[in-house]
């Protein structure tokens, strides 16, 4: 096997050698005539005059060898359904949507905005857009009605597909009304909204002459035929919008050729994925994860893949590890924030399953605190392999590469520098860091393939965010603290917009999180920087505990919070001391897991906590308010 050092300078070194090597692991029409063109710095196109098309590479060519393998398994614990598709029908489904889209006026470049739960038709939906050549822009089913009207003026999508409702914890979550409030703030009008309807929503409103119904559509097309639509490499696949943008949003703009290549090398050198077994990730179509892990890298590499409409702890903790016996899953992907959901339940739910054939579970998202790292790795007895990446660059910058080399599992830690990335860390004034120094995590460019290649519409915004923090040399700035140690492992240590400042000393949260959590007694915790007249601004903690009754009375809290402080003091110096711990219940996260750490501290400074409409449980809210008004 291949060293990792050897394996990544190579890839920095000789990126056409390279990148020549790993474009073999997909489809192509037309070969490209140029592995990569950087004569436009920063902007890169990669396999330049390749043509290929992302739904080919998905699912016809599987279904043309293995028409009867499994491909998409779609499982709702809230319906109480369970579907699984081989290759085969999933071309054929795909096929049907990509008539509909055609018949509602949809070609190629055009883009289709899609507003769905996680349900199999909105796979569908992604899938028919690669296969004609539409540009697919998924936002997250629930967004509220003026976020979702920026995108819509954003993206101007010719059809807008939707559904009635989803259904969270036992309850129909409606759509329909968000999205007609929506395009009546919008001033771009789709000319169709293509309506999945679930029966879950008696009320829903149907506009006439502009909702269709994807029922009576697909009846109508069930015997369709649809080539896929060749495009040129450097052609868009897919708009999606970062998370916490304010004012006009920030499409991220992924390209076709140099995306499917980053995807199939990444279930190769990353995943150790391989065609017939199954993958199973628990994120959600609305964010990077589940574009390039539940839809598009999976089916590449020609395994099955798990759709999965529900929650960690519905019908009981077990549910994810019910699935992963039953789809007999060897790959799995999750993120931090479910696995300390999960170390607050009985751990029997572990041992009841077999998890034999699970090989590693991958989590992203958010850094991995190492008690919840430790934990996992324990229940499991597999490797627990933290990675690190970001909505602009599509799949990991940073891992552990266990296709290339078996790399020693750090707790805490998201690995080394994944191939095609050269990754360094850089002080404030653009001189790079040495061993055990924080700085900025950035990259020197070109980007990878599958990274964004600009920001929709807008190539002097993808220039002016994340190409202006240095000039000399030239990096993409991720936005993020980081430190190497001295065998080469990194640690994510939060935002660079997450800094304390307190009385001129610079802290990050993550930091002062990770102290805190070293209490035996604290099961998860939320730090954010609150205003403070004389030093600008002080620490405040929010701590999840394991046994409520261990704060049950003034006197235990006081004791507890003072041992948390003791803590923080022995490891990160008084400095760092909040200046409260508030000990709560629960704290406040979207449904996709990410800690709403904005509207804490929002809340904490007695501000404004913002748009709320994708809080999974807004009595966490509460619990804050209650918590500041006490102290």
């Amino acid at each position: 096997m291949t060293s990792y050092q050897a394996f990544h300078k190579r890839s920095i070194e000789d990126r056409n050698g390279f990148w020549g090597e790993q474009a073999e692991l997909i489809h192509w029409n037309k070969k490209p005539e140029q592995i990569y063109d950087f004569s436009k710095p920063p902007f890169v196109k990669w396999f330049v005059g390749g043509e290929t098309n992302l739904c080919y590479n998905a699912v016809d060519r599987h279904a043309e060898t293995n028409p009867d393998g499994k491909a998409l398994v779609y499982i709702s614990t809230e319906t109480n359904e369970e579907k699984t598709y081989s290759f085969a029908e999933l071309r054929t489904e795909v096929m049907r949507m990509a008539a509909i889209y055609q018949a509602l006026g949809v070609k190629k470049g055009d883009r289709v905005l899609i507003y769905m739960p996680m349900i199999a038709e909105a796979a569908f939906a992604m899938l028919a857009c690669a296969r004609i050549g539409a540009i697919h822009s998924v936002v997250f089913g629930g967004f509220a009605s003026h976020s979702l009207a920026t995108r819509i003026d954003d993206a101007k999508p010719t059809v807008i597909v939707s559904a009635d409702a989803g259904m969270r914890g036992g309850r129909p979550v409606p759509y329909k009304h968000l999205l007609d409030e929506a395009i009546s703030l919008a001033e771009h009008k789709p000319a169709a909204v293509l309506m999945v309807n679930r029966g879950l929503d008696t009320e829903m409103n149907v506009v006439a002459g502009r909702d269709v119904d994807y029922a009576t559509l697909r009846a109508q097309h069930i015997n369709a035929d649809v080539p896929v639509t060749w495009v040129e490499s450097s052609e868009p696949s897919y708009i999606l919008y970062t998370s916490g943008t304010t004012g006009k949003p920030k499409g991220v703009q992924r390209d076709t050729g140099g995306y499917a290549v980053a995807l199939a090398a990444s279930m190769k050198h990353i995943y150790c994925g391989n065609p017939g077994e199954t993958f199973f990730s628990t994120s959600d179509i609305g964010w990077v994860v589940g574009h390039s892990y539940i839809i598009y890298g999976p089916l590449i590499a020609g395994m099955a893949t798990i759709m999965y409409e529900g929650t960690p702890l519905r019908p009981d903790a077990g549910i994810w590890w019910k699935i992963c016996e039953e789809q007999q899953v060897t790959v799995m992907f999750s993120a931090p924030t479910a696995i300390r959901v999960l170390k607050k339940q009985d751990p029997a739910f572990l041992k009841k399953y077999d998890l034999s054939r699970l090989r590693a579970l991958y989590c992203a998202g958010e850094p991995m605190d190492e008690t919840s790292h430790q934990w996992m790795m324990d229940e499991l007895g597999i490797p627990v392999i933290d990675h690190y990446w970001q909505t602009e660059t599509g799949w990991a910058m940073l891992s552990l590469m266990p296709g290339v080399e078996k790399q020693g599992v750090q707790l805490g830690s998201p690995g080394f520098p994944v191939y095609g990335y050269d990754v360094r860390l850089f002080r404030d004034d653009g001189s790079e860091c040495g061993p055990n120094e924080k700085g900025i995590v950035g990259v020197v460019p070109p980007l990878p393939p599958g990274c964004l290649s600009t920001v929709w519409g807008d190539d002097k915004r993808f220039v002016s965010t994340y190409f202006t923090l240095f000039q000399e040399p030239l990096v993409y700035s991720s936005f993020d603290w980081g430190i190497k140690d001295d065998a080469g492992y990194y640690k994510i240590l939060g935002r660079t917009d997450d800094v304390i400042n307190v009385a001129g000393h610079r802290l990050g949260t993550r930091e002062i999180e990770e102290a805190v959590q070293a209490h035996p007694a604290i099961a998860e915790v939320a730090v954010v920087g609150v205003a403070d007249q004389l030093k600008g601004q002080m620490p405040m903690a929010f701590a999840v505990v394991k046994d409520p009754a261990s704060v049950d009375t003034p006197e235990k809290v006081a004791e507890l919070e003072k041992a948390v402080m003791k803590i923080v003091d022995g490891s990160l110096g008084a400095i760092a001391r909040p200046a409260r711990v508030h000990f709560i219940s629960g704290l406040p996260k979207t449904r996709s897991g990410k800690m709403l750490r904005r509207s804490i501290q929002a809340l904490a400074e007695g501000r404004d906590p913002g748009d709320l409409t994708t809080i999974e449980d807004p009595s966490t809210l509460e619990q804050i308010r209650a918590a500041l008004v006490a102290k």
